[in-house]
């Protein structure tokens, strides 16, 4: 069959560029090797939130004298049903999607995609049946998958991935997590939270490293505070699973140490699904293992796109969703403007949260920007100290000069909720008197950002 376009992986990415290329009035299949919604909905930031929500409301059950609450007997953390409900989340989430496709007549192809020139696709189905289908335009959306080192060879049993981690069968008395990215912090502390002692291993010197070094800072303190064992400038040397217990030896500044664990997550990054799509016989261009593309998303192929977690650029879902958007849209003849990748938020689902966008201190002093810092911490906060959530702050970086919103740095109760206000300051160029002036609703803890501004100008009022 013959369609406008073809798009070869259906996660949020993937189905995004879909639906939206049919509401421009083109004909679309998409072709998916398991589920549509892909690992963000199936096995990634979907089942995740739900297993962080049960961890959320565990909490607050042991901390309910702290709220005037008294409850009868011990709360109970019963780990099955909690990833039964995250599966079932997960579940009805890809169930969505499925009726969003068909009801934007997205036809659906199962099976593992291969390009077999500019304008066909094989489609290899489960059974090992072949068929092809052409288009006049192809997407790439293939995703990633959990990235695996030499010395931390996954099993699936005691070497763990992501995926492993959301179904374990019952939960490990004791875990290691090694590497305190997103993925790592935020499982780091879900199995921390429900009683599993957990050590975290990040060789940077911060956990979640890619944040303003102040928030990483606070968040292991979070972390030490609820029982989780923090060991930065660490490395995993090797993993001995002859045992009962894994035998991890990690090198640390002070020497090697040896932890013992049931299980041990590797939680190192991802890795893109380049391989065996046809990158190589159509002589498709590669960077740095990425599917190399304009800001349009073309390759160096005609008609073939590629956007997501395979080409450069932050490996996250509303990235992709925004580049799958942005590639049908150029296709379909309208004048949609490249992404802004200085302005794309970043979130991490732990207890506290954390949220990011834009240029951390550090990063703007060595820009050469004469800055303006405004700081306000949630122990200020009238709506956080009525909440019982006053960790953290909000903190704002400004160009002296312009005033413009250099950078955003969240960490506290909901702030991932709160960072988009601050991508839209951003994009429409908003300045940090115009943020102050703008009214903030009393009590809430997104006035910390109003403060914030405040402070960079030496106008805060409640600090």
């Amino acid at each position: 069959m013959k369609y406008d376009l073809i798009v070869i992986g259906g996660g949020p990415g993937g189905y995004v560029a879909a639906i939206r290329a049919s509401q421009l009035g083109m004909t679309v299949a998409v072709v998916e090797n398991e589920n549509v919604g892909g690992i963000c909905l199936n096995w990634g930031c979907i089942p995740t939130k739900a297993l962080l929500k049960s961890a959320s409301v565990f909490e607050y059950a042991m901390h309910a004298a702290d709220y005037g609450v008294t409850l009868d007997g011990q709360p109970k953390a019963d780990f099955s049903k909690m990833v039964a409900r995250s599966r079932e989340v997960a579940s009805g989430m890809s169930k969505g999607v499925q009726f969003l496709l068909k009801k934007n007549k997205v036809e659906t192809i199962s099976g593992f995609g291969k390009l077999k020139d500019g304008h066909t696709v094989e489609v290899s189905a489960s059974d090992g049946s072949k068929s092809t289908v052409t288009g006049k335009h192809i997407i790439l959306a293939t995703g990633a998958r959990s990235r695996t080192l030499p010395n931390l060879p996954q099993d699936g049993v005691k070497i763990i991935g992501y995926r492993q981690a959301l179904t374990l069968t019952k939960q490990p008395k004791s875990m290691v997590v090694v590497g305190s990215g997103a993925i790592g912090s935020e499982f780091a502390y879900f199995y921390n939270a429900i009683g599993t002692k957990v050590t975290l291993v990040e060789f940077l010197p911060n956990v979640v490293p890619v944040e303003d070094e102040e928030v990483s800072k606070t968040l292991e303190r979070a972390f030490k505070k609820s029982g989780i064992t923090v060991m930065t400038n660490a490395s995993v040397e090797s993993v001995d699973t002859s045992g009962d217990l894994c035998k991890v030896k990690i090198q640390t500044k002070k020497g090697l140490v040896e932890e013992e664990a049931e299980v041990v997550l590797s939680a190192v990054g991802i890795a893109p699904n380049v391989e065996g799509i046809g990158l190589e016989e159509l002589g498709i261009e590669m960077d740095k293992g990425k599917v190399k593309v304009d800001e349009y998303y073309r390759t160096n192929v005609e008609g073939v796109y590629a956007i997501g977690d395979i080409v450069p650029g932050p490996a996250l879902a509303h990235v992709a969703s925004a580049e799958g958007i942005t590639c049908v849209e150029k296709i379909a003849g309208l004048n949609p403007h490249p992404i802004n990748y200085k302005n794309i938020p970043g979130c991490t689902y732990t207890n506290p949260e954390v949220a990011s966008l834009g240029m951390t201190e550090k990063a703007a002093t060595e820009a050469g920007f004469e800055i303006k810092v405004g700081k306000f911490p949630f122990t200020a906060s009238g709506k956080a100290s009525a909440a019982g959530t006053k960790d953290g702050f909000i903190k704002l970086i400004f160009d002296a000069k312009y005033g413009e919103l250099l950078g955003a740095h969240m960490i506290g109760a909901n702030v991932t909720e709160m960072i988009a206000e601050l991508v839209v300051a951003r994009n429409l160029e908003t300045t940090g008197h115009e943020i102050i002036k703008s009214i903030h609703p009393h009590p809430t803890m997104s006035e910390a950002i109003m403060e914030a501004a405040a402070a960079a100008y030496g106008e805060v009022i409640h600090m």
